[in-house]
């Protein structure tokens, strides 16, 4: 059996609850060496083999999942935040369906939350924005030309960028082609939730003069719109004393 797990944004206490229990019990461990904290790895049980992803192909990692299974010891695949936001899981679970071998997923808290809580940050202010944009540039590996960052920035909305802050200038001038303009807020969230957190607040106009000033290249998400702003929203009507819910009569 496969385990894939979500390993949180990098703080330890923020792996979830059965991610714990299914690393603390695993046979065998693949994590994602480059993004996850090292510390989780103290939760593996003594002498369970440890493997790092980030040296290993695709074809590596299914060949050690196999030789685990063939001595009757479960995987855990650790990978980075939660695994459906650029994880590559899809081609590992569909080689194990075609090898016959199960596996399931475990969720976890993905680093575009903890860079929101880092901020104390809400993408989705009423009155600012309503709709969340996760994306990336297109760097050494393409995006669809439809979902280009120029393209994805015209509408406005609170959006998060992974895997791009090694390319602040042409990040900026995409973000530019769109809805967002040099006072639109921003932010760089460099290894958000870990130790090391960094937080640099700036505008899409200084984001890459912010970024190359604090050092950062990698590791780091890119927050624009704004919803990091300071005020400018409506009140939720969710707790309106005018508003009728389904638990609440209007009181006024």
């Amino acid at each position: 059996m496969v385990h894939f797990v979500g390993a949180g944004p990098g703080a330890p206490d923020l792996l979830t609850l059965r991610g714990a229990k299914l690393l603390g019990e695993a046979g065998c461990i693949i994590y994602a060496g480059s993004l996850v904290n090292p510390a989780l790895l103290e939760m593996a049980p003594e002498g369970c083999p440890i493997y790092n992803s980030a040296e290993m192909t695709l074809e590596q990692v299914l060949d050690t999942i196999r030789a685990a299974e063939a001595d009757g010891r479960d995987t855990v695949r650790l990978h980075t935040g939660d695994p459906c936001v650029y994880g590559a899981i899809r081609e590992q679970m569909d080689a194990l369906d075609a090898a016959g071998i199960p596996w399931d997923d475990t969720p976890g808290v993905s680093s575009f939350c903890g860079a929101a809580a880092a901020l104390g940050a809400e993408y989705t202010l009423p009155g600012v924005s309503q709709s969340v944009i996760i994306t990336r540039l297109a760097g050494r590996t393409p995006v669809p030309e439809k979902e280009s960052l120029a393209s994805m920035a015209s509408h406005g909305a609170s959006m998060v960028l992974f895997l791009s802050s090694g390319m602040l200038p042409q990040v900026q001038e995409e973000l530019l082609k769109g809805d967002y303009t040099p006072d639109t807020p921003a932010a760089i969230v460099y290894k958000a939730t870990w130790p090391e957190e960094k937080i640099v607040r700036c505008t899409v106009g200084t984001l890459a003069a912010k970024g190359a000033e604090a050092g950062i290249r990698k590791t780091a998400l890119v927050l624009v719109g704004s919803f990091l702003g300071q005020g400018g929203y409506e009140r939720s009507k969710l707790y309106d004393p005018s508003f009728t819910t389904e638990y609440r009569e209007a009181s006024l």
